[in-house]
């Protein structure tokens, strides 16, 4: 039975060692990549209060004859989410407000260099460019303009009749350079535009096609010979330009127009303040409980703390393997599970001193003890597993990352708890004197019929 125990022990050092390799500032990770997640790359990622960010309210804009419909602004949602994906932005918060608003977080998008040149192209507010994107529809045509070309950037309106393609016909967009690395945008056609782009470039060798985005020309060609299934559009692009329309053409047109109703930026410096006066109070909580822990239940509270050291180990590490994204709500339940995990110990010791005062030998009541407080630790557990479920399925934002946080806490805590801390106390007991009732903070008063 000791050599099992010790096994167990060997276990789980192993995966505290594990939990703190991942854990410490600027681990190295792990060369595993599975799918789109790279392990190399652990670091925590923070929400919009704690990194600062970008967070912008829309309205939808229709026309006097457009209606605005529930499908419509999930298509703006979807198109929205797409396009914020294309930025690169991790783990953005896109959501509908009420029948005709949509909110839009982005965590990590600042604000222009303060120490730049207002004036200066590359000082452009990448927030402005964001806001930028996001409304405009993204509206592709190619035109037939005939025998006549129109200069690039110059706004040109399309009689509809004359319309050949638009964004729907597309397949995909991309950035491409040619072999003097000048930015192009390359296209695909859907099978069924192909044909009809073919048959109207078979039958117009010679004149032109205009192609405007926003009603804005972006490139002039002439048809020298038949289009199928892929094309080019050339322009005087630098790569920026061409990765935005790339991202317009790719994801499509809203189907509603938008225009901005409030605009945040969040600055990281209020964040920076709001964590880290959480993570003192979880320190000085913390440390006053495991204070108590240690003066009330003795040997016990010390298993106590080392599982709990052990548990805020597995839960981070769990949040950098995820990865799950901390906002300062998910650290409020980070904090809430902390509690629970002290919680479920206290039940076991409890009745591990009921026992001993019952007259059972220490090392009986300590399984006793488990036996007893397991039902209760589980099913409150599971209760609040259920309530984080609920929340995380019908929240939204913060109220998600609480439950996330929530529920990855209270699930560690039962291996803490069932686990670790059991298998420190067996192993506690086999120390000569420690198996002695006042280690436990108890004193054996036999009662008739004890064993």
């Amino acid at each position: 039975m000791r050599r099992r125990h010790l096994s167990i022990l060997a276990l789980i050092t192993v995966v505290f060692a594990l939990a703190l390799y991942i854990v410490v500032p600027n681990s190295p990770g792990f060369p595993v990549q599975v799918g789109t997640r790279d392990f190399s790359d652990l670091e925590f990622r923070q929400g919009l209060d704690l990194q600062g960010g970008l967070h912008v309210r829309f309205e939808a804009d229709p026309a006097p004859d457009q209606e605005v419909d529930a499908d419509a602004m999930e298509a703006v949602r979807q198109i929205i989410e797409n396009r914020v994906n294309a930025l690169g932005v991790a783990e953005p918060v896109i959501q509908i407000e009420g029948d005709t608003r949509l909110i839009v977080e982005l965590p990590g998008l600042g604000g222009p260099d303060p120490d730049c040149d207002p004036a200066a192209e590359e000082c452009a507010d990448p927030l402005d460019d964001a806001i930028a994107l996001f409304r405009e529809t993204g509206e592709l045509l190619i035109v037939d303009t005939g025998s006549r070309p129109y200069p690039d950037d110059e706004v040109f309106m399309a009689d509809p009749e004359d319309v050949v393609l638009r964004g729907a016909d597309l397949q995909s967009a991309r950035v491409e350079f040619d072999q003097l690395g000048a930015s192009m945008i390359a296209f695909e056609l859907k099978p069924s535009s192909g044909e009809h782009f073919e048959r109207h470039t078979s039958t117009h060798l010679g004149q032109w096609l205009t192609i405007t985005v926003d009603d804005i020309v972006i490139n002039s060609a002439v048809i020298e010979a038949p289009i199928r299934d892929e094309g080019v559009i050339r322009g005087t692009f630098t790569p920026d330009e061409a990765r935005r329309v790339a991202i317009q053409l790719q994801y499509g047109a809203l189907p509603v127009p938008l225009k901005v109703v409030q605009n945040l930026t969040v600055r990281p410096t209020l964040g920076e303040e709001s964590l880290a006066l959480s993570v003192r109070a979880g320190i000085v909580g913390a440390v006053l409980v495991l204070a108590f822990m240690v003066a009330y239940y003795r040997a016990a509270g010390v298993v106590a703390a080392l599982a709990l050291v052990a548990y805020v180990m597995l839960v981070f590490a769990i949040f950098k393997l995820v990865p799950v994204t901390l906002t300062l709500a998910g650290v409020a339940g980070v904090i809430l599970s902390l509690g629970v995990a002290v919680d479920a110990n206290i039940l076991i010791f409890e009745r591990t001193r009921e026992e001993v005062r019952r007259g059972r030998a220490v090392r009986r009541a300590i399984e006793a003890g488990f036996n007893r407080a397991w039902p209760s630790i589980r099913d409150s557990n599971v209760s609040t597993l259920l309530i984080c479920a609920v929340l995380f399925g019908f929240g939204s934002g913060g109220v998600r990352g609480f439950a996330l946080t929530l529920a990855i806490g209270v699930a560690v805590s039962m291996f803490s708890a069932i686990t670790i801390s059991r298998t420190l106390l067996r192993l506690a007991v086999l120390v000569p004197g420690v198996d002695q009732p006042r280690w436990f903070g108890a004193r054996s008063t036999p009662e008739e019929g004890a064993a």
